[in-house]
């Protein structure tokens, strides 16, 4: 197995988790302004080329990675982000595979350390189909963290289809899925989630 091969009921019953699901468990966010008018202006230009072209590659490239470089320039580089990057946890549990994306709170480019946070697109403009794999990357981070010595209570993941948002978070063995669909614009208030999740 390998993370995209993971359901929703197969994470739950491998795992042995408990899922709660339609709580919103964002605080009050304040936005977070983008340091140059660009972002803004980048993504009104792609996301109708994105939606149009309809692939993961085209979203993954012209939404995503704009939004996560801005939010490393925003938290001045105290961040790091993974892109398509190996991630192998425990291979026996199918807790392998290739991450569309990985943030961790360490500044550390070139060698992924913990803590993670996971980031997932979703697939096939389904956004519940990607909520099994996310939380399947959810839960090797939070071995990853452990192993790393640096254990945190709470790992986030969103699923993604570029335009749409939503948000999970794994504590011991409960996730909660947030139902709401948070849209790419207006990205402040987006980049104000992220940065949240990060501290």
């Amino acid at each position: 197995m390998a993370y995209s091969d993971f359901s929703l009921r197969k994470v739950k019953e491998q795992f042995e988790l408990t899922l709660v699901e339609g709580v919103c468990f964002l605080p009050e966010i304040t936005p977070l302004m983008p340091s140059t008018p660009y972002l803004q202006d980048v993504l009104q230009e792609s996301l109708p080329l994105a939606i149009s072209m309809g692939s993961e590659k085209a979203r993954s490239e012209l939404l995503i990675s704009p939004v996560l470089f801005e939010l490393r320039r925003l938290l001045d580089r105290k961040i790091s982000f993974f892109s398509g990057e190996e991630f192998t946890v425990d291979q026996a549990a199918g807790l392998n595979g290739t991450c569309d994306f990985l943030l961790s709170r360490s500044p550390e480019q070139l060698l992924m350390e913990a803590p993670i946070m996971v980031i997932v697109e979703a697939k096939k403009d389904s956004i519940k189909g990607g909520w099994g794999q996310c939380i399947a990357e959810m839960v090797a981070a939070q071995r990853f963290n452990e192993g790393g010595s640096q254990e945190i209570n709470t790992i986030y993941g969103t699923v993604t289809t570029g335009n749409i948002w939503t948000f999970l978070k794994l504590e011991g063995k409960q996730v909660t899925i947030d139902l709401n669909d948070y849209l790419l614009l207006p990205v402040e208030r987006l980049l104000g989630i992220l940065a949240w999740m990060m501290k």
